[in-house]
Order: structure tokens, then sequence, then C-alpha cells
């Protein structure tokens, strides 16, 4: 067998096993402390090579509005929202919340679906399948931090040690978006704390910090990726690097769905993706890192899975796993251009299913007996 045959079988191996139960009795407690308020990340100059990603941008983003105008199947659609409760042990890790009312104006369109910020957007049933609500579900966007939720399945994987120590070096620094980091040159952590601060607050340099430390180096670490994404069927997902920062990591709304669902299978990545906050000691210094989802926070929402993206390319990205009328479902949101704009689009989608939802209820037959 050559060397990518066999690297292939291995993924696919490792893929089949269930590694979490052992991963996630080492992943250590986040441990309590003073909170200090995290930097703001500033971008230095620009490069030549960041002046031509613009113009992917623009590219990409005409694409997208253009199939969006002019075709008829992208057009978001409505299906019918089901009832019946989930199935048991449908989803262990999700607990369906009391009914919220959520603050965000919700308008309809003509057709009676809500209008949203996303450029692209895909809302599906995890339990059945069923596509609730979908706009350009099959466009072809870069994806920014979503990649994140890759990287932690493929360092999982891998069943290297969580409590072994890495350093970031140098070769950690963005060179590409000039992205800064509170993770200094020299700062040295558990895997478990780096894979923690990769998903919870989008740390880049624990990202790549992760890929380094891979059998293989960087370069096999994203090869691995690459076959993952084949593994999982998602035909239009492409890997060029495990930060996300690279424009060139891409995806579709809809291979975006079936990622988080893979990525739920795993109790660490349920754990560090939904969790609030943590303390880190970085250098002698306990540092508060934040998660970058504030609907985490929220008692309205059951969260199992969440990861956000944002890179100029990609616009402002939101993945989640969670209940919407008692049914675990999976939300998609792509290319929102305000800061808010995406959470409140999740918020959106909310009030329009439970509303949707309430209004099957009501008009259904009542039965009546004798």
């Amino acid at each position: 067998m050559t060397p990518r045959s066999l690297l292939v079988a291995a993924l696919f191996g490792l893929s089949m096993l269930q590694p979490l139960a052992n991963l996630a009795e080492a992943a250590a407690s986040p441990a309590a402390g003073a909170s200090a308020k995290p930097a703001a990340k500033k971008p230095i100059a620009k490069t030549v090579a960041q002046k031509k990603k613009a113009a992917l941008k623009s590219s990409t983003r005409k694409t997208v509005r253009k199939a969006r105008a002019g075709s008829a199947t992208s057009k978001a659609r409505r299906l019918s929202v089901r009832l019946a409760p989930a199935a048991a042990g449908a989803s262990a890790a999700l607990v369906a919340p009391a009914a919220a009312t959520e603050d965000v104006a919700l308008t309809l369109d003509a057709g009676g679906m809500p209008e949203l910020g996303s450029s692209a957007f895909y809302v599906i049933n995890s339990t059945n399948g069923e596509v609730l609500l979908e706009r350009n579900a099959s466009a072809v966007l870069p994806i920014a931090s979503i990649t994140k939720l890759m990287t932690a399945m493929v360092a999982l994987d891998a069943g290297q040690s969580l409590s072994e120590l890495m350093t970031i070096s140098r070769d950690d620094i963005d060179t590409l978006k000039g992205t800064g980091s509170r993770l200094s040159i020299g700062t040295t952590l558990s895997r478990e704390e780096m894979l923690n601060l990769a998903l919870m607050s989008s740390e880049n340099r624990a990202a790549s910090a992760l890929a380094r430390y891979y059998p293989g180096g960087e370069q096999a670490f994203i090869e691995a990726m690459n076959v993952k994404a084949r593994l999982l069927g998602l035909w239009n997902t492409r890997f060029h690097d495990s930060t996300g920062l690279n424009p060139a990591n891409v995806s579709s709304p809809r291979d975006l769905a079936k990622m988080v669902s893979a990525a739920a299978a795993y109790p660490l990545i349920r754990e560090f993706s939904t969790a609030p906050e943590r303390h880190v000691d970085v250098r002698g210094r306990l540092t508060r890192f934040g998660n970058t989802n504030g609907l985490v926070k929220s008692p309205e929402w059951s969260i199992s899975v969440s990861k956000t993206g944002y890179i100029s390319e990609a616009g402002r990205c939101l993945v989640m796993q969670t209940w919407l009328h008692q049914q675990p479902v999976v939300m998609v949101l792509m290319d929102s251009n305000g800061r808010y704009t995406r959470t409140a689009d999740a918020k959106r989608v909310r009030k329009w299913i439970e509303q949707s939802a309430t209004q099957r209820v009501a008009a259904a037959p009542v039965r009546r007996e004798g």
C-alpha cells in the first residue's frame, strides 16, 4: 500500500473508535481565578497578499448574491416543523430549555420565511435530517475559524496525550492576517488547554500548535484534515491550514452541517466549544479567556456544539447544534456582515421555528371522543 493509502486507512480506523470517554476523563476542569478583559487584537499593516485576498472576498460575495437573486432553488424554503419529541438518546448532550422570548424583530418575506442577514444558511433537524430552512446551501465559501472544529477532530483522532506540554513558537504567529494573541511566544500549555482555547476562544496560535505537534508535523495534519473531510462526505470542503485564517479553507453550509454533527460525537468538543470561559496560567499570569459565541452564556439556549468564525473574505459565521422547539437542530449561518448579525439571525431562526410550530398545533384538527 502507498503511504497515502496507509494514512487514509489509519484515519478511517481512528474515526470509527470512540476514544472520547477516556479523553473526557483526561480533560482538566477550568481553574477559578481573577478575570481580565481580553485585549483587542490589532491588525498590522496590510501586505500584498492581503490585498489579493480582498479581491477574493469581493468575487465570492458577488457569486453568492447573484445565486440568491437568480436561482429559485437557492431561495429560502420552509418545510414542516415536526412536533414529535426527539427520539430517546438522539443527542445525550442536549437538554431542551424552557421556552424563551427572544428580544429580536422577526420579519417574514412574501413566502412566510424569515428575512436573515446571512448570505447563506442551512438549518436541519439533526434527528431525522429534515431541512427546516436553507439558502445557498451548496455555495462554496471561505469558512474562517469554523475550520477549528475539524482541527479538533483530527487532533483527538490522533490519540496523543492531552497532558503533553506544547510551546508557542514563532511558527505559530499569524503572518497572513496579522492577528494578535495573548499566547505569547514561549507560552507552554497542555494539549488539553490548547484544544480548549482553540475551540472556545478561537485562539489561532493554539490551533497552529496543535498542527505542529501532530505526528509528521503541520503538513501531515492538514492532509489528515482533508482525508477526514472525504471520510465524512464533505465533498465541497477543502483545508489549507488549521486555523481558518487562510481564505482557501472553504466549505458549503450543507457540508458544515455534516461537520457539526460529526463534531458533536466528541465529548471534549461539546464541552470545550460551549464553555463560557476559562482561566489559564499564561507564563505566570492567570488570564481569562471567554467564548466567542455569547449565546452559550444564555440560560434560554441549550447548545451542545458551537463555533464562530471571521475573516474579511468569509464575513461573520456561526455554526451550532442546539434545541429548537423540543428538537435537536443544526444551524449554519455564513457570510453575515454586521458584528451581531449572526447572533440575531440565530434568534430569528429560533423564533420563526417556535412560532411556526405553535401555528401548526393551533391549526391541527381537534379529536373528539364519542
